[in-house]
């Protein structure tokens, strides 16, 4: 791992992709972001200490309210900590139970939000267990999620973050009906999904179909009034190719506004900060 670097400073007053995309945030308007941040690895090229500086660029310039993060190792998290110092906080279990094995980890601006209830599951037929698989999953796959308050108007809603298999269309399938199932004991409160769902966000995906039919949600992506280019989400540190297969999604409850949406490009000096493009969107909660 990367050697640990000293307090972050105050997050970067410049104006952001979103910002340049939609304009200036209203008030109550909420920056989300969900991020597959490739998990730390030493082999170069693209090694965590490689990418490290260009993802704290990245998130310091964005400055998301909310961040839904896939593949995070413990000490690559705490990096990220570190990065984004005092200001965001972070919520998640590894998916081994405890601090082992990649996270889904929530992160928060602590100015912004306030957490409540929390809670993680796995995806599996035992969710309440750690580290239970089913389905032919190849990996253990679970869900972290949190009961926000929005400290700046009073609104309460659940940030849900997930990633799913990549290797059985079944786990694929029976992930998302049991996260249909368990938003829907939720109270009726506005809900963010974010993840990574290895599957393309179209109609002929069951797991689209599952969680923007069934469960009724809603594609930030095609509600959005204001849209970036499209790309596959997942470029292999290679040149984005445009209208390709968007495998990272942000859902939202009905009701919600999507005032911009978009994929973030940010490549310094030819460096990604990690295989997968940061989504990010300015939602207005109900």
């Amino acid at each position: 791992m990367a050697p640990r670097e000293s307090p972050a400073p105050p997050l970067s007053p410049a104006r952001s992709a979103m910002d340049r995309l939609a304009g200036p945030a209203a008030p109550a308007d909420l920056d989300v972001m969900t991020f597959n941040l490739r998990y730390a690895a030493d082999n170069r090229p693209n090694s965590w200490a490689q990418r490290r500086p260009v993802t704290r660029a990245l998130l310091r310039a964005e400055h998301p309210d909310l961040i839904g993060t896939q593949e995070g190792l413990p000490d690559q998290l705490r990096d990220i900590d570190a990065d984004l110092g005092d200001r965001y906080g972070r919520i998640g279990l590894g998916r081994e139970g405890g601090d082992v094995g990649e996270h889904m980890a929530i992160y928060f601006d602590r100015q912004r939000l306030r957490p409540g209830k929390s809670g993680n599951y796995w995806l599996s037929e035992t969710p309440q267990i750690p580290a239970s698989t089913s389905w032919n999953s190849f990996r253990i796959r679970m869900v972290t999620w949190v009961l926000f308050t929005d400290l700046r108007t009073g609104r309460r809603f659940y940030a849900v973050n997930t990633h799913l298999d990549n290797n059985s269309a079944e786990a694929r399938r029976h992930s998302a009906r049991l996260i249909q199932e368990r938003l829907a004991g939720f109270d009726p409160l506005p809900v963010v999904l974010t993840g990574d769902f290895n599957s393309p966000a179209a109609p002929d995906s069951e797991v689209y179909q599952v969680l923007t039919g069934q469960a009724g949600l809603r594609d930030s992506w095609t509600t959005a009034s204001r849209r970036g280019p499209a790309y596959g989400t997942i470029h292999n540190y290679q040149d984005p190719i445009p209208d390709a297969e968007r495998d990272d999604w942000i859902l939202t409850s009905p009701g919600v506004t999507v005032r911009g949406a978009l994929m973030n490009l940010s490549r310094p000096h030819g460096q990604f900060p990690s295989d997968h493009l940061p989504i990010q969107v300015r939602l207005h909660l109900p």
